[in-house]
């Protein structure tokens, strides 16, 4: 697009702004700072010469107006390539039983947070969240259990050549609730986006069907690990619990007006329970103080293979979507 000549009325953003408010600009906006107007009754909404707009109220993020409105869509779909280039080193990462694609945490990341804020993850797993966190210029930790899915984040990483987050190993439980621990390694530091993607309870700690049975594959359990500690293996009511208590030993690390998502996803119902997993968590974590719900995002991964579940006797869903819950912080 050819950038937009300046008129004699327009405002130009240089001359408007002042240097601090200059300072606070992203990057985009400021490259292009000699050629941006002021725009809108208000005042307060940059434009750059290629017409793209930045609200000078917006705290939370560094995306323009066209970006911010193409992100809250409630449902969408992604096919990520797991092979090639395109594929953030999938290769390396599917030691995981469900690595998190580092473009789709990228874009969360990019809406919940500025560019160097921080981020945490304290099931970080194979580093979806922290290879996300670099491909977006944010900084982050990880926490896990394991220590091979640390080494896989970090031959991801290198393999891709992107700036190493800092991970820990550990029960990340134990450590969020032990205050003078947490502090001792993080310092006086606030996050300003909590991003989980934790078991969905012992859903992989289970014998698998289906799909294995009848391509002949092996039908034993998948777990993340075999640790006791690991929710991956927690009976449901536990599990529910587990995570319930994390996030109120974590609220603390998080900024006011902070966010938290919490991937998650639906058990199979059974005759004896509809198993909304999505729902039990979200009445869970409202039960935390200062923790209000904002809303979800359903992902719907179009790589996951259909098949014919229940044929010809019975419906059985296709579970190809999760659910991304998404909470702010606000103490009033």
């Amino acid at each position: 697009m050819k950038p937009r000549d300046l008129f004699e009325e327009d405002i130009k953003a240089s001359n408007y702004l002042s240097d601090e408010e200059i300072s606070k600009l992203p990057k985009w906006v400021k490259k292009d700072i000699e050629n941006a107007i002021i725009v809108g009754k208000s005042k307060k909404i940059v434009q750059t010469s290629d017409g793209k707009k930045f609200h000078l109220n917006n705290s939370l993020n560094d995306l323009n107006g066209a970006e911010w409105s193409y992100f809250l869509r409630s449902v969408f779909a992604t096919r990520y390539s797991t092979k090639g280039e395109e594929s953030y080193a999938h290769h390396i990462r599917k030691i995981h039983p469900s690595p998190k694609p580092p473009q789709l945490m990228e874009d969360l990341i990019r809406f919940f947070s500025k560019e160097n804020q921080w981020v945490l993850d304290y099931f970080a797993g194979v580093g979806g969240t922290l290879l996300g966190a670099s491909l977006s210029k944010r900084k982050a930790i990880g926490i896990d259990l394991d220590k091979k899915y640390k080494q896989a984040y970090q031959d991801a990483n290198k393999y891709l050549g992107l700036k190493e987050q800092k991970y820990l190993i550990g029960d990340s439980l134990q450590l969020l609730s032990n205050k003078k621990e947490i502090k001792k390694i993080l310092g006086r530091k606030k996050f300003h986006l909590i991003a989980i993607d934790p078991p969905y309870s012992d859903m992989l700690s289970r014998k698998k069907a289906g799909e294995a049975i009848k391509k002949n594959k092996s039908v034993e359990a998948t777990p993340f690990t075999n640790l006791k500690e690991d929710l991956g293996n927690m009976e449901y009511t536990e599990f529910l619990k587990s995570i319930n208590q994390s996030i109120v030993d974590a609220i603390d690390l998080l900024e006011n007006k902070g966010h938290i998502i919490v991937f998650t996803k639906d058990l199979q119902p059974t005759p004896e329970k509809p198993n909304l997993m999505h729902s039990d968590l979200i009445n869970k974590i409202i039960e935390i103080p200062n923790v209000e719900y904002r809303g979800m995002k359903i992902w719907s991964d179009e790589s996951i293979n259909l098949y014919p579940y229940g044929y010809p006797y019975a419906f059985s869903m296709n579970q190809l979507h999760q659910y991304i819950l998404i909470f702010r912080k606000v103490i009033k």
